[in-house]
């Protein structure tokens, strides 16, 4: 199957973080993701872009938090992160891009 537009749409970035680059040993790598996005579509997009195995997914929520900015209040916008487990032998290299 090749990847379609829609599944660019799900994936919206690679998150680089220390807390992510400690689960890319173990096989994983994390994306954040379209708030709507389900799972098994999640699952869909990242075996087509990358052409990998995805074992499972996980996601979590992030609520957005109130900040000031140059003395105004804001707030920033609710984030949903992917922690994609792959299959043995299966890598993706975030750092390249896609």
């Amino acid at each position: 199957m090749s990847a379609k537009p829609q599944h660019y749409d799900l994936i919206k970035k690679p998150v680089i973080t220390e807390k992510a680059t400690m689960a890319s040993e173990n096989n994983a790598v994390v994306f954040q993701v379209a708030m709507d996005a389900t799972k098994p579509q999640i699952k869909e997009a990242v075996e087509n872009i990358f052409g990998v195995k995805v074992k499972a997914v996980n996601t979590t929520i992030t609520k957005g938090k109130a900040k000031k900015f140059r003395g105004r209040a804001g707030e920033r916008s609710d984030k949903k992160k992917a922690y994609v487990t792959l299959e043995a032998g299966n890598t993706i290299d975030v750092s390249t891009g896609l």
